[in-house]
């Protein structure tokens, strides 16, 4: 790793966890070139927004999300 991306990094990872979410976000959209594959994730996330919006599920905080993923690659 150069040091400029450790930088970055180190940089990222004092950033809020909706900030890191965010960038995250950000990040892998500019990886997709294809709009198919955007329309259909655009797709996804409106109907999850409108899963939580109704109650039907119960959003997660991120906190308790990423503490589920890293217990589960352990």
């Amino acid at each position: 790793m150069t040091s400029s991306l450790i930088d970055i990094e180190s940089q990222a990872l004092r950033l809020a966890p909706e900030e890191r979410v965010r960038l995250a976000d950000r990040l892998l959209a500019s990886l997709s070139t294809d709009p198919a594959l955007e329309a259909e994730w655009a797709e996804e996330a409106t109907q999850r927004l409108a899963e939580i919006e109704s109650g039907a599920v119960a959003a997660v905080p991120v906190e308790d999300a990423i503490a589920r993923v890293r217990n589960a690659i352990r």
